[in-house]
């Protein structure tokens, strides 16, 4: 599969923005693991390879063990998660895909409990931002572990 343009350099201002953007999200009061299985479960839902490729990299640098890693598609049934990252995957999941009448106030409800609204406002432009890039990176077929070295990516050991 090879790329077939290179957004960054077709609309820099743009995506100069966005990745402003979404460096913002580091001072966001979620917590960077939870922040990171929300990127690896939107990249799974959207099929994006080149985040999801990122995310789990980065999960792995984080510390994170490999089978909560391996685990993130079956969030559900696994007991490797707690209720705030469930609740986490669960709004990450209603706002990827969100279901023809909204996300419904039993799943607001259930993420209230394991939020703060400041929480639940950071966590949901996370998503924002997770699922814009999953889209250019889809759509421009962006090769997963191109950027490793610049990332610094490749110190995750999964070349």
């Amino acid at each position: 599969m090879t790329a077939r343009l290179d957004y960054s350099k077709q609309s820099p201002a743009l995506f100069k923005k966005f990745l402003d953007f979404s460096m913002a999200m580091h001072d966001s009061a979620i917590e960077a693991p939870t922040r990171t299985l929300v990127e690896i479960r939107a990249s799974q839902m959207n099929g994006c390879a080149f985040c999801l490729d990122m995310h789990v990299k980065q999960a792995k640098i984080q510390g994170e063990r490999e089978l909560r890693v391996h685990h993130v598609a079956i969030w559900r049934e696994s007991p490797l998660f707690s209720p705030r990252e469930r609740a986490a995957l669960a709004w990450t999941e209603a706002l990827t895909r969100i279901p023809e009448h909204g996300v419904p106030d039993e799943l607001y409800e259930a993420v209230r409990k394991e939020f703060s609204e400041k929480e639940i406002s950071d966590l949901t432009f996370e998503i924002m931002a997770i699922n814009g890039w999953n889209r250019a990176n889809a759509a421009f077929r962006n090769v997963p572990g191109a950027m490793d070295k610049a990332y610094g990516l490749d110190k995750a050991g999964l070349a």
